[in-house]
Formats: structure tokens, sequence, C-alpha cells
């Protein structure tokens, strides 16, 4: 059934019609008929409904009510389940008044909604009709009449809405995105071609205009594509937007004003790529007046706003204009309905998300860990027992896939890991965490790396990765509290890079999960040249200490040159006049052990050594083979091997000595130089008190390698009960 609805009164900006009418006992009426708002704002809607109170000698009741904007009155498609309004349209009902709220305005939400009410009678669907017509707009400013002069452009501009706006508003008026003192709906003035104008209604401010260029097309201005995005967990996302300047540009950057706090002068903002936060996460990518900003691995934490700015010789762009939102959000199982009963749970579940989702999504549903192949809509109903929970996730999506619920109280079995990724440095150690439950008693637990499969005996079932000889001596399983593990595993490897998952079994169950875990990334502080200037002799350059995992706020640098601190740095960025005969890398302060390696900023044949590994461990007895590549600038006289444990068995404790010459060493060391650049210290017959750090040394006529840089460790170590080495001492993880 179809009713007539009545409206009036006032909901953002709106025109309305008084119309009352109705259809014997039934009605629907709504606030307004007619409402126009500004793209990215939110609107209410709002109605309220009558019926009988009896039909046909039977107590009439409402069993649901819902809005639409496509479909009949007969097969309406309510607006919670289109894609487009995924995590922006709420629902509102308290006795007979209902409010339907959009967030997040977008030009396409431009349409008319009606409100439907479904009662416990055949056929008791009632909609109100017509219903609410929604117009999206945007504020624009529109030059009313212009006079062109040869250096400028005498001009009034408009700020114009096709919504009516409320009486006597107030404006705000912006040049080249900052706020300029007047108050009216029109502005008059003198307009140079290298500056853009746009407005606001004061209190709306996020909601103004694009900026305009009154003469030409070439002046200076940021139109962003999008006023917010919203992206999940784990994700990626691109921001992006359009830029132009009269005059050239010299740099640009993007950043976040959020991240104000973090930087040397709050008045400055700083370059998003050079934030510990985004460290190896950020790319900028710029192509003929567009740039965009790529974020990978969302963190919920990245949920800020974020601006472009760009600089000229006379000019720089200072916007008080809002930039692109961004909100980082997780998939959710939510329980929408639900019935108890003594051994399970009838219920509807519902994946949901405050982002938007692709049009037409396939959904997977997880029990257990597991797939359930059968359900590919975004709810799921059935009976659930107490054993159980469930996840789903985005189909093409997995990896962002939701934290499994208990669907009838807890505990259910189910496993959570604190993090989805984790970068460490090579050496280091880290520790990678989960919470888990089970409804039985559990009787063996384990963490294992899918990674390993190839290794295993059986690929179907995993082992534990205490057990992997990858890893012998480097992992420890702590339980610091009930229901909480955590992998530990120390003096990390490239190889280490893995996704790792924790199981447990009970007498009846074994967690067999096709969940992500944890990723671990291991990767080497790097110095990269960003950009140079060379020169006959020397190269001017800027350098950069980089890594792809995120560092501790607030770090400090040490650089180093010919392996020697350089006292006067401690920025990540390095600028100077680079020779030929010179090698550079760098280290964040306080982690010196895992310095970067060092790089010829001009040339390839600058004084260097690189060590194969950062450390070995090895048998009582055994053999070893400590290994290095080195060039050099000039012509090579001598190099030998020492130890800097051994610096007071040696008469000069300034001047390191040939191991080949110590007593403790004699007759079990050999130096083999098997190719050009490259030197191996073999050392045999181990004993424990050759444990220490070796380092390798080279002089030319004017120039001796005295480098502060680590070397390689060696730990000697006997075996313990069970034939495995016992493990060597860690680093902290960054």
């Amino acid at each position: 059934m179809s009713l007539t609805a009545a409206a009036s009164g006032f909901v953002v900006f709106l025109l309305s019609v008084s119309v009352v009418q109705g259809q014997n006992d039934y009605g629907v009426t709504y606030t307004s008929t007619q409402i126009c708002a500004f793209k990215g704002s939110t609107v209410d809607i709002n109605c309220s409904y009558r019926y009988p109170s009896r039909v046909n000698d039977r107590d009439a009741t409402v069993n649901e009510t819902l809005w639409f904007n496509k479909g009949s009155d007969d097969e309406p498609v309510d607006l919670r389940t289109e894609s487009e309004y995924a995590g922006r349209v709420q629902y509102h009902c308290d006795k007979n008044d209902c409010t339907l709220r959009i967030t997040d305005l977008r030009e396409s939400d431009s349409a008319e909604y009606k409100f439907m009410f479904i009662m416990n009678q055949p056929g008791g669907k009632f909609t109100g009709s017509p219903g609410v017509r929604l117009t999206v707009t945007d504020l624009q400013v529109e030059v009313i009449r212009s006079i062109v002069y040869q250096d400028y452009t005498k001009a009034e501009l408009k700020c114009h809405s096709s919504c009516r706006l409320p009486d006597r508003s107030s404006y705000i008026w912006y040049k080249n995105g900052q706020k300029i003192e007047t108050e009216t709906s029109s502005y008059s003035f003198y307009f140079y071609p290298e500056d853009s104008h746009s407005c606001a209604v004061e209190g709306r401010e996020d909601f103004a205009s694009l900026p305009v260029c009154v003469r030409g097309e070439s002046c200076s201005r940021v139109i962003y594509t999008d006023r917010s995005i919203c992206a999940s967990r784990g994700s990626s996302v691109d921001i992006s937007c359009s830029y132009s300047s009269y005059e050239y540009i010299t740099s640009s950057i993007w950043f976040s004003s959020d991240r104000r706090h973090q930087w040397q002068n709050p008045s400055q903002p700083e370059d998003l790529s050079e934030d510990s936060q985004y460290a190896g996460r950020v790319e900028v990518r710029k192509r003929g007046g567009r740039s965009t900003l790529r974020i990978s691995d969302l963190r919920e934490s990245d949920s800020a706003q974020y601006h472009f700015t760009f600089r000229t010789d006379f000019f720089k762009w200072r916007s008080s204009l809002p930039g692109t939102t961004l909100t980082v959000t997780d998939l959710q199982v939510e329980v929408i309905r639900s019935t108890v009963y003594q051994y399970s749970t009838k219920a509807e579940l519902k994946c949901h998300s405050s982002c938007r989702l692709p049009d037409r999504s396939s959904y997977i549903w997880y029990k257990n860990g597991q797939k359930f192949k059968t359900e590919t809509s975004s709810s799921y109903s059935a009976f659930f027992y107490p054993p159980d929970s469930h996840s789903c996730a985005v189909k093409g999506h997995e990896d962002f896939a939701s934290l499994p619920v208990c669907v009838r109280g807890e505990p259910c079995r189910r496993v959570i890991y604190t993090d989805r990724s984790i970068c460490a440095f090579r050496g280091s150690s880290v520790d990678i965490s989960c919470s888990y439950s089970s409804y039985e008693s559990i009787r063996s637990s384990f963490w294992f790396s899918s990674d390993r499969r190839h290794q295993e005996q059986n690929p179907s079932q995993p082992e534990d990765l205490s057990e992997d000889s990858q890893y012998a001596g480097r992992v420890e399983v702590l339980e610091t509290e009930r229901g909480r593990s955590t992998l530990r595993i120390s003096d990390l490897r490239e190889s280490d890079s893995a996704q790792y998952h924790f199981t447990f079994r009970t007498d009846f169950f074994q967690w067999r999960s096709s969940l992500p875990g944890t990723t671990l990334t291991v990767t080497d502080l790097q110095v990269k040249v960003i950009r140079s200037t060379v020169s006959q002799y020397y190269t001017r350059a800027e350098l950069k200490c980089h890594s792809s995992c995120r560092l501790p706020d607030r770090s400090s640098y040490i650089w180093y040159r010919n392996g020697q601190k350089m006292e006067t740095e401690s920025s990540s960025s390095y600028s100077s006049s680079f020779f030929q005969a010179d090698s550079h890398s760098c280290a964040v302060k306080g982690h010196e052990d895992f310095a970067s390696l060092p790089v010829c900023v001009h040339g390839e044949s600058c004084r260097r050594v690189i060590y194969t590994d950062r450390s070995i461990c090895a048998f009582r007895g055994s053999s070893v083979d400590i290994s290095c590549s080195y060039s050099s600038y000039g012509s090579i006289r001598s190099s030998f091997w020492f130890s800097s444990d051994r610096r007071h068995q040696e008469q000069n404790p300034s001047q390191p000595e040939d191991l080949s010459e110590d007593s403790q060493y004699a007759g079990r060391v050999e130096v083999l130089e098997t190719e050009r650049g490259r030197s191996t210290l073999r050392i045999s017959d181990l004993r424990e008190s050759d444990s220490a750090q070796y380092h390798f040394t080279f002089r030319t006529y004017y120039f001796e390698w005295r480098s502060s840089l680590p070397g390689t460790t060696l730990t000697v170590t006997g075996t313990d009960e069970h034939g495995s080495l016992i493990p060597v001492t860690t680093s902290p993880v960054l």
C-alpha cells in the first residue's frame, strides 16, 4: 500500500512544502519533502508513521522498518544492503519516529528516499509516497563581472550554491588557500593571474568550494580527488590531487597536520616520507600536475587528514582548506538477531565495514578458521554452537579478514594475532604474539611457518618451528599469561621473512586455520642517494638513511665515513660534497650493531669492507670461515684480520695486531684470498675463548681502514643434551 506523505520543517539546507494527507488510519509524515545538502556532509531524513491498533480483530504490530530509493513499493531494496552506502547509513527509530542518517554525502546520493513499515498482517507493507527528494551539491565560485587589464583583472566573485542557504549566512573567502577578511557572499577586488580563490559558509568550512583561477588556468591551487577515503587495515590506499602554479615549482611534499606534534617546528610541515611512522610504507608518484600518495600496510593510527604542498622560489602553498581525510578500519562480524536455545543459537551474522565495499562484492565466511564453501553473501544465518568461532572476508581480500567472534558467549575456538605484519632488522630479535582460546582443554600447541611447508615430512601436517634446523637455537616460546603465546626469534636472517601461525590441539579438535597469521619482514638499513650533481672530482649529494621498517619517533642517527663516526651529523638526511675515495653508512643511535652497508657515492671503488655474516655460531673443536669483501680507491699495500677483544694483549692498544701472529691462535688460523677483493679467515680447532668479534683491515700509502662499524661475531659452544646449538646473544628489535 502506498501512502501520500506530509512534510514541513528544516533539515540541513532545504525547501519545505506543507502537505498533510493520509489513507484511512495509516500514514507516513516526512519532516521535509526536499532537502539540499553539501557533498561530504551528513544529512538526517526524518519521518513519523501511524497505523491502527487492531486489524481484522488482531493486535497490529510493526515487525520491520526500512528506507529505500531503489526497487518498487512491492520489492524495495533496503539501503543497508546497498554497497554504495556501506558504512554511511544509520537507522534510528524511537516508537513511531524514524530517522535515516547518511554520512559523507556524494552527488550520486541525489535521489528520492522512501520509508516503509511492515506489519504482522498479510500484505501489510506500507510506503510513504512520494518520499523525500535529496539533492547533493557543491559550493561554487562564479565570476559575475570582470574587466581585464594588462597585469590584473578587476572582478566580482559570487559564492553560489544550488541549495538554498540559511538567511543571513556569513561567508569565508580564501586566497591561495588562506583566509581573507570578508563575510559576504560577493567579493569584489583586483585579482592577479597567480592567485586562486575559494569560499565557504561560516561553520561549514569543511565543505568549501574548489579553488578557481579568476584569470587564466595556471594559478596556484591544489584540488584533492577525494574529500574522504575509507580503507581496510593492512591494505593500501592512493590519495591524489591535481595542482598548478603560476611559477616554476622547486619542491613538493605530502604531510599530515595530525603529526604536527612530531615536527621540529610546528609551523613547518614535514615530508611524510621522512616520518618514522610511515617508514617503508609511503610512495609518491607525480605525473603532469598530478601527485598521488600511496600508503601501504595501513594501520588504524594512519587515520588522519592528508595535505599536499609545494614551493616556488617566491611562494609556498599554505592552505587552511581541508585535504583528504583517511579512515582506516577493520571488517567486523556483527550478530544482527539471535534466538538462544539450550545447546545452540539461531542467529544472523552480518559482515560489516564502515568502508564502502566494491559493488556486488562476494564474501567468504570462516568457521574455526576454515572456509565455508557455500556462503558468498554479506549475511549468514544458521544454528551456531558454543565451541565455534566465525569470521568473514571480502573475496579477493582474504588477507584482511575480520577477527573471529564467539556467537554464543566465550570461550570459543579462536586465535587472534597481535600484529598482522612486523618489520625487524637483520641480526635483531622479534616477538610474534597471539591470544587464543578453546572450548575444550588444550593438550598441545606450537608455532609454525606455512612458508616452510616444502621442508616438512607431511605438507598437510605443520611442524613445530622449534624443531626446524633453520631456527635451531634461535627460537623460544613464552607463555607469560593464560591464553597468550609469544614466539621469540633471535639473530634474525632475511630468510626468516615469512608468515607465522599458531595452532593448538584438544582431544577432539585441531585448529587448522586458513586465515592469515603474522607476516615478518627482515631487512637492513640502507643509504640512498636522494639527489646528486656529479663534478669531475666529487659529487654534491643528499644521502638518506632509509629503512622499510618503522623506526622509533624522533630517532637520532649516526653517520660513518670510511667506517668512522661523523660526530656532527644526527638527522636521517646528510648533504655534502662526496669524494671518490670515501664510503658512507648510517645507523640508528642505540642500534649501532645494525648499521647499513657502506656505499660509494661517487663511483664503485671507494674504501669499504662488507662482512658476509654478522654473527656465526660454531661447535668447539670444529672449524669456521669468516669472510668479507673489500675495495679501496688506492692500491692496497697490506691487509690482515684482528680481534678487538684481544686489544688488552696488544703492545699498542690503538694499533690492532695481525691474528696470525697472536700466540692464542698459533697454528690454527689461515687467511684465504680465493678471488680479488675477498678475504676469508679460517680458524680451526675452535675453543670457547675464541668467542669474539673479528675485523678485517687494510692499508694503502695514505690510508688505513679503521672502522668503528661491527665486524663478525663468533660464538663457540658445546652442544646441549639434544645436540643442538645453545642460543646466541640477541639484540632488541626496532
